[in-house]
Formats: C-alpha cells, structure tokens, sequence
C-alpha cells in the first residue's frame, strides 16, 4: 500500500499562538449547567456574591444552585456583557417582555410572600 505524502504542519500549527490566549476547561457537569429562576445578589466594598436560586411552586424552601463571588470590576464587567448580549438576541428574537414591576417580581408567575430569615 503506498503513503500519501502528508504535509508536516497545517496552516494552524504554523501560525504563532496568541500568548494572551487562555485555555479555559469545562467539565461534563459543569457543561450541563444548572437551572435557576431566581438571582439574588448581595455586595460589600470588595465583593458582588450573586447566589443563583431554584424557586419551585409550593415548596417552602427555594435552592442555592450556584454562588458565584465577583471583584467590583467583574460585576460591572458582567453587566456590560450581559446587556450586550441581550441587546444581540433582541435583534434576533424580538423585545424580551418583561412583568411590570409592582414589588417583587417572582419567576414563572410564583406568588406569594418571600420568606423573611
């Protein structure tokens, strides 16, 4: 059987890396994510901790998913990020309709009191 000649390095290996380019893992649980339906965000002079929450209906108890815990400059980060992002998927989707804001907004139509700790 006779070899083809292969060359020795693609166009891409050829190329020099970006050396500020990161190389970011995600793990098969991570990459499932997790739902939340409710965000609760709270700051100190050093830290954003936002707290990622499944609110179910008719439950007493609602669940941390996920704490996420941010620099200042990475919540405003994020901010600019999500905005951006939302703005792109509006072009593409059309406005998100939002509830109007009379207190508290509960997701998915929950009602009800928030509990008080």
């Amino acid at each position: 059987m006779a070899q083809q000649n292969q060359p020795e390095s693609t166009p891409e290996t050829i190329q020099p890396q970006d050396p500020n380019a990161i190389s970011i893992e995600l793990s098969e649980e991570i990459a499932e994510g997790e739902y939340a339906n409710l965000a609760m965000i709270a700051h100190s002079n050093s830290e954003f901790v936002i707290d990622f929450i499944r609110l179910m209906p008719g439950l007493p108890k609602a669940k941390v998913k996920s704490r996420i815990i941010l620099t200042p400059e990475h919540a405003k980060r994020l901010v600019a990020a999500l905005n951006e992002n939302i703005e792109r998927f509006e072009q593409a989707n059309g406005a998100i309709k939002e509830q109007p804001n009379d207190g508290p907004l509960y997701p998915m139509g929950f009602g009800g009191k928030m509990g008080e700790a």
